[in-house]
């Protein structure tokens, strides 16, 4: 099984400064709406980026019920076609064999209604296996649909276990819920206040043209797993930002949910009542409110235009579907890596610095793979930054970029973006977070 790695060997690497993937598991109602599917490409050809520890079928408003993995069977049987090509041009990829062994039903019938004693599911016991492993990341568990699968693992786990081995299992949670599908969310954020719970609502608006040119042409014509890339019958992709959130380009650190990236951007205050999606009413009119009050993180004001401020999302998944198709490295084109200030890896970095300071930033050591031409763009990424005035950035298309930090920034900060493109097709991006934290 992937993802076994010990707390000891994650120290050491992160000695050395090297990324983690983050951990995730997914749950999707699928069927209930085309665009499951068309995520689940999305993430099978971005599944070198990720440990995929889990893929369950589950339920939700729109798909009340499921009695098999058909469906995901069929998608795993064209990743499974695309595998050999994929894993020349990235290491990481897992093996058919593996995503088969981790694809698993959840809860088949609706909501709160299939949760409790008897209700345990292969999906709910994978939840609570994963969460058990001696790996000190954090398990990102994503509701495509609805949240019931998790709510009896969690419900299993207070059942059966200690307070304290209730909170350590909690801890390790981080619940990333697409719109509300049914009345589980509430469930949980009612009775287990302290956990990590987003429910994403701005997950529509950072699409491209539906059913366009770029899906038919730069997706849908692709092998095997274009040819199970469904056409957009209500929205495209509604689900993808669940996993787009956590993916590991340089641009945020998931856990800090206010810094925003392809996933959207999260107020890091949790808010009352955040109401799934108008169909859990109709089913029962007092599904949510009666969980009155429970408190979730939800997107901030920026809703999907978070996502739509970067580029680089789509030419990400036109390019590895090339690599589906592809079996030499050198025909397609591949990832520059962004160094800032002589930092290699993805995290976030932090500086401090005084009013008046010129502060230097470089992306020296930037480097692309296929030999391209990189450019640089640094901007000021205002929303997420606590001073609220106006940046000036020198040479902000250049490799090395200058801020003269405002006189009115004292005890704020200031988050600066850094884009190395290069010019393959598509061209493709990397980003870089540095966090100027002014002094008093």
């Amino acid at each position: 099984m992937a993802s076994c790695i010990s707390t000891q060997a994650v120290q050491a690497q992160e000695l050395k400064g090297i990324s983690y993937k983050p951990r995730i598991i997914n749950t999707t109602d699928l069927g209930a709406d085309p665009d499951d599917k068309q995520s689940m490409v999305r993430q099978f050809v971005s599944a070198n980026a990720f440990d995929i520890e889990g893929l369950i079928v589950a339920t939700g408003c729109w798909r009340k019920t499921q009695s098999n993995t058909k469906m995901l069977d069929t998608l795993l049987d064209a990743y499974a076609a695309a595998y050999p090509n994929l894993k020349v041009h990235a290491k990481g990829y897992p093996s058919p064999d593996y995503l088969r062994s981790i694809s698993v039903m959840g809860q088949t019938g609706y909501g709160m209604g299939d949760v409790g004693t008897g209700k345990d599911s292969p999906g709910s016991d994978l939840i609570i296996a994963s969460a058990d492993r001696d790996d000190p990341r954090p398990l990102w568990v994503m509701g495509w649909g609805g949240m019931n699968t998790i709510a009896q693992a969690i419900w299993k786990v207070r059942e059966t276990r200690s307070d304290e081995g209730l909170k350590k299992f909690l801890s390790k949670l981080r619940l990333f819920d697409i719109l509300g599908q049914d009345d589980a969310g509430a469930w949980i954020a009612k009775n287990f206040p302290d956990v990590f719970y987003i429910r994403a609502t701005g997950v529509y608006g950072w699409q491209p043209p539906k059913n366009g040119d770029y899906q038919r042409n730069d997706i849908q014509s692709h092998g095997s797993l274009g040819a199970v890339y469904p056409d957009t019958q209500w929205a495209t992709e509604g689900d993808s930002p669940a996993f787009m959130h956590v993916y590991p380009n340089g641009l945020n650190n998931p856990e800090q949910i206010g810094q925003g990236g392809w996933g959207g951007r999260f107020d890091p205050i949790k808010k009352a009542g955040i109401r799934s999606m108008s169909e859990v009413a109709k089913i029962e009119k007092d599904a949510e409110t009666k969980y009155d009050p429970y408190y979730m993180y939800g997107n901030t004001e920026e809703g999907a235009e978070a996502i739509k401020r970067y580029k680089g999302y789509d030419n990400d998944f036109a390019a590895r579907m090339d690599w589906s198709i592809t079996s030499k490295y050198d025909d397609a084109n591949h990832h520059p890596v962004a160094v800032l200030n002589g930092d290699r890896t993805r995290k976030v970095l932090h500086m401090t610095a005084s009013v008046g300071d010129k502060v230097e930033l470089n992306a020296e050591g930037s480097t692309d793979p296929d030999g391209n031409t990189i450019s640089y763009k640094w901007s000021f990424y205002d929303e997420p930054s606590s001073y609220d005035g106006s940046v000036s950035i020198l040479n902000d298309t250049s490799i090395k970029a200058s801020i003269e930090i405002p006189e009115n920034s004292k005890g704020k900060n200031i988050h600066i973006i850094l884009e190395t493109y290069d010019n393959g097709s598509p061209n493709l991006y990397a980003y870089r977070r540095m966090i100027i934290n002014v002094n008093p």
